[in-house]
């Protein structure tokens, strides 16, 4: 990995292929999944969930899986489909409810796919935050993080938007849409600051440094992506939210 040999505000800059947090925190990647089409356009083993889709979307009984190496995707194609999954599945996991209910109406016609969604949860103003991305294509949680002290909503869903959108550009996807039903986050989010009220206490010094290194990551690089308000009130809660309202 290559450092750009240069410093804002004594954070290191890492190259490109870094994601924004991957310094502070190595289990923010997701890990590497193996995608087995049985039945599909073509058949076979593919690590990017994008590449499986192509191969599955509007195929008729389409039947794949997802492994977490390439050794379990390799005996699972070799096995067939039967020793894994039943007929009457989709696929071996179990569907994301919201997803689901929002399938022929909103997503598919109004939000187009591919594409993710974001959204935090905070328990009390500061207080435990956490975040989270979802993939609006089947409901899979595609990264989590927190809880941590001391935090806010609105940190959390501007964390929430960067990460995924960083996360996007280090797998050079630029065609996946971004979906936060945050008014503040796109604010930041759009003015490359987060503009928090939150007070640094000895708990949460982590959380400003995350800001700081989003901070700086959106006035490095040109996102490509679309990024998009979710509106609520008439699509109902964006799947990724924690449903604790």
């Amino acid at each position: 990995m290559t450092e750009l040999g240069c410093k804002s505000n004594g954070i290191p800059l890492k190259s490109t292929e870094d994601v924004i947090f991957a310094p502070l925190d190595p289990e923010i990647m997701p890990k590497q999944k193996y995608y087995v089409i049985w039945e599909g356009t073509e058949p076979g083993i593919f690590d990017s969930w994008m590449e499986t889709q192509l191969r599955v979307k509007g195929f008729n009984g389409a039947k794949f899986k997802a492994f977490d190496s390439l050794d379990e995707a390799r005996e699972a194609f070799d096995q067939g489909f039967h020793a894994y999954y039943s007929d009457k599945e989709q696929n071996s996991s179990k569907p994301n409810p919201q997803i689901a209910r929002l399938k022929g109406s909103v997503i598919g016609t109004i939000v187009k796919l591919p594409a993710w969604s974001v959204d935090a949860a905070c328990s009390g103003v500061p207080g435990p935050m956490e975040y989270r991305g979802v993939d609006l294509a089947d409901g899979a949680e595609l990264f989590k993080m927190g809880p941590y002290p001391d935090g806010t909503n609105n940190v959390g869903e501007f964390l929430a938007l960067v990460h995924a959108l960083a996360l996007l550009e280090q797998k050079s996807d630029t065609q996946t849409a971004v979906y936060t039903d945050s008014r503040t986050a796109l604010a930041w989010f759009r003015n490359k600051k987060a503009k928090t009220t939150l007070k640094r206490t000895t708990k949460n010094g982590r959380l400003f440094e995350f800001i700081q290194r989003a901070e700086l990551w959106l006035k490095q690089h040109s996102v490509k992506n679309k990024v998009h308000k979710w509106e609520t009130e008439s699509w109902g809660e964006i799947p990724a939210d924690f449903g604790r309202k």
